[in-house]
């Protein structure tokens, strides 16, 4: 499993967090997982579309939350440094479809598609104080692509329990993280489940969830998963679990 990085912002920590205080600098990275039945993308990141000049896309929000994105950042781009092709990717498993993790789908036409149930129809119609999150033309894009969206339960991606995508609701309808149990080392890759490390250990979600009750309910499932699993609990936003954790060109085995 590689960790790629992506995108950073720099933004308020009470947009993450109930009551939080300060800014802070996070990492928007995206994870490959290989298996021998095929490569594993868990979310795309930025639209590579932002390159250089996130304002000329996103307009305001760009410059709210200090977004910046490079060329050798576009997980395509990663991909290849890694000596594969994007072509060879054959699973992408969308946490979510908001616009920091669903920027390059369209850049996998071959590949099959995940999603939980809810996520695809919301993101086409989200409640007015979610709608800034989404960017249309990244999830129009992949509309002939081949979806699973309805998982409405985990799901094993090969039966053998090494990659399974978690239901854990809250921060959108159809969220979902990803467990991978590797030969040393098991992860759960949270996506945006949850935020920050303190966000984890006191049920704290984030302000504009889509459903704060179903957001803590996942929280708490994830810690159980971490204890009962002894995994590695990843959070994709967390500035310290990216500097803690090793990425891309390493790799865990």
């Amino acid at each position: 499993m590689w960790a790629l990085p992506g995108a950073s912002y720099t933004l308020d920590v009470g947009i993450m967090i109930l009551g939080g205080q300060g800014k802070v600098t996070i990492p928007s990275p995206c994870y490959l997982i290989e298996h021998e039945r095929g490569l594993v993308l868990f979310d795309t990141g930025l639209t590579p579309d932002a390159v250089g000049d996130p304002v000329k896309v996103f307009g305001a929000l760009a410059e709210e939350v200090g977004m910046t994105l490079t060329e050798d950042q576009c997980v395509d781009n990663q991909i290849r440094a890694l000596g594969l092709r994007p072509e060879q990717v054959t699973h992408v498993v969308a946490s979510h479809v908001h616009l920091d993790h669903s920027g390059g789908l369209r850049l996998f036409p071959d590949a099959r598609f995940y999603a939980g149930a809810g996520e695809l129809p919301y993101a086409f119609w989200p409640l007015p104080a979610g709608a800034g999150l989404y960017r249309s033309a990244d999830i129009e894009a992949t509309r002939g692509f081949r979806w699973d969206a309805e998982l409405s339960e985990d799901h094993d991606l090969f039966g053998d329990g090494s990659v399974v995508v978690l239901r854990t609701p809250g921060h959108t309808p159809g969220h979902s993280s990803l467990l991978v149990r590797l030969t040393h080392r098991s992860f759960i890759l949270t996506g945006d489940a949850v935020h920050l490390r303190t966000a984890l250990e006191a049920d704290l979600p984030m302000p504009s969830d889509h459903d704060t009750a179903a957001s803590v309910a996942s929280i708490r499932r994830l810690r159980r998963l971490r204890d009962s699993l002894e995994a590695t609990v990843w959070i994709s936003h967390d500035p310290e679990d990216w500097a803690d954790l090793e990425h891309a060109p390493a790799s865990y085995e």
